[in-house]
């Protein structure tokens, strides 16, 4: 693999050249931008050190050429302008990291080596868990590891015919699953027709799902179709199939088996092409343990089963979708709003989300009707949630300890910090993990409160903890892989 250097200034470029030599990293080097997109469509780089102020083009430009034709590189910015502006705009543009001339060689090796980490293990995820179908085209928001496995299934999924059982806390998106499963499908040409089984009379949710004739009970003053008849050729959706009661399971197993339906008040039975997906926010097994739903009906309908994460599973994707509902309700209200203080998110990700996305969205909505902008502050969440609003501490140093060595917090951190024991002798990227795994426990698992601690940025944190969840991910494979069982040739 193979490390672009993109640098005007010759002598720089040597020198770059000359020290990823030196630690084993294979190099080429441009001076412009259009050499640089030249020799990026040709393939083969996998690291880009790309220097901002060029001859020809502004180094943002060239970030942005990758990022909209997709080019399977990652970016690390060299400038001299350290500025936080610049930073932003360079990480925001796609950059993977941002490095300050001039640059140390400890620095410049070690950002190249994890870079090309990133590289290989996003060439691994894509291979392993890489879904056709994105997240744009769901319906969904996020783009966590837990949500990437979501998008592989819906993939999956949507070639088959099979009934789709989707379990999950309430919230977490059920209804927007099977609509994505429907959508992706070849029925997708055909209805999509949701039916919530919870909120509908006992006494009408056979007519609702079946239809029924004139005058088969009081108030039916015509004929009616079901919802598995306006479902023919495409998809009916059953959301809280718990919620049935056992003798409309009973009908519902029957035209499972036949593909038929019978209207309330007929005789005749009508054949009908239907895909049902169902939904649940209850454990279908207990259910099923204790009586309340058939197992013949459960096994029926789990033949693909998709288990929707809870949002604070989903790391990152908090504050993606705290931003994705603000952006959407400021301009329905009208507002203008920029975004969320760093205290904000630090509160966004420390909440549990009991309601998950549903609870999210009705939280931005408040948000922006009660205030005017243009910030979300912590203490607006505080009041919008019905908690009293805590002033922020600034977070103090965490004091390490190291073999024969004593290094002392800089402030006073009144006794709460832990100490840390680091053995030496061990690579850099091992003894970083450490320290950061570190600081999150003592930090609560907040991942802002970390980033202020250890001064970095929070994005960077959430990329390494995905980074490593990847890696894992691929050496779980790798030992299943060499734990399989090789058969012995037959003896003839």
């Amino acid at each position: 693999m193979k490390v672009l250097i993109v640098e005007d200034t010759l002598s720089l470029a040597t020198v770059y050249e000359h020290k990823l030599n030196r630690a084993g990293f294979e190099t080429a080097h441009v001076d412009t931008g259009a050499a640089a997109l030249s020799r990026l469509r040709k393939g083969g780089v996998s690291v880009m050190l790309l220097d901002l102020q060029l001859p020809d083009v502004h180094g943002l430009q060239i970030l942005e050429t990758v990022r909209s034709e997709q080019l399977p590189v990652t970016v690390v910015v060299v400038t001299s302008s350290g500025s936080i502006k610049t930073a932003v705009e360079a990480m925001q543009a796609g950059a993977y990291d941002f490095i300050v001339k001039p640059v140390a060689d400890e620095r410049l090796i070690t950002t190249v080596r994890n870079a090309l980490e990133r590289e290989t293990l996003t060439e691994v995820a894509s291979t392993v868990q890489k879904p056709k179908v994105s997240n744009s085209k769901t319906g969904f928001v996020g783009s966590s590891l837990p949500m990437a496995a979501i998008y592989k299934m819906i993939e999956s999924i949507s070639r088959s015919n099979a009934a789709v059982f989707i379990t999950g806390e309430s919230g977490t998106g059920k209804e927007v699953c099977a609509e994505a499963i429907h959508r992706s499908s070849p029925r997708s040409k055909g209805a999509f027709v949701p039916l919530n089984c919870a909120a509908i009379p006992k006494d009408l949710i056979e007519s609702e799902i079946f239809g029924h004739l004139k005058g088969s009970f009081t108030g039916a003053t015509s004929d009616r179709d079901g919802a598995a008849m306006k479902a023919d050729g495409g998809t009916l959706f059953l959301d809280e199939i718990c919620e049935l009661e056992l003798n409309l399971q009973a009908k519902l197993l029957r035209f499972l088996q036949s593909g038929s339906i019978q209207k309330v008040g007929s005789d005749t039975l009508k054949k009908v092409d239907v895909r049902v997906i169902c939904a649940t926010n209850r454990d279908p097994l207990r259910e099923v343990e204790e009586g309340r739903f058939r197992e013949d009906l459960f096994y029926r309908l789990h033949v693909l089963p998709v288990d929707m994460p809870p949002l604070r599973a989903r790391g990152a994707d908090i504050l993606e979708l705290a931003r994705h509902f603000l952006d959407i309700y400021a301009r329905e209200e009208g507002k203008e709003f920029q975004g969320f203080s760093v205290e904000a998110e630090e509160a966004l990700m420390a909440h549990g989300w009991p309601g998950n996305v549903r609870e999210m969205q009705n939280l931005v909505r408040k948000l922006i009707v009660l205030n005017d902008g243009p910030i979300i502050e912590a203490d607006m969440i505080s009041v919008v949630q019905g908690r009293t609003p805590t002033p922020a501490r600034e977070a103090a140093p965490i004091p390490m300890r190291i073999p024969g060595k004593s290094v002392p917090a800089q402030t006073d951190v009144g006794g709460n910090w832990p100490h840390l024991t680091l053995p030496l002798g061990q690579p850099f990227e091992i003894l970083e993990r450490q320290i950061i795994e570190a600081t999150i426990d003592a930090c609560g698992g907040s991942l802002p409160k970390t980033a202020r601690v250890l001064q970095v940025s929070p994005s960077k944190l959430y990329r390494k903890k995905e980074l490593w969840t990847a890696q894992e991910e691929k050496e779980a494979i790798s030992t299943s892989a060499e734990d399989e069982p090789v058969e012995a040739p037959a003896l003839t």
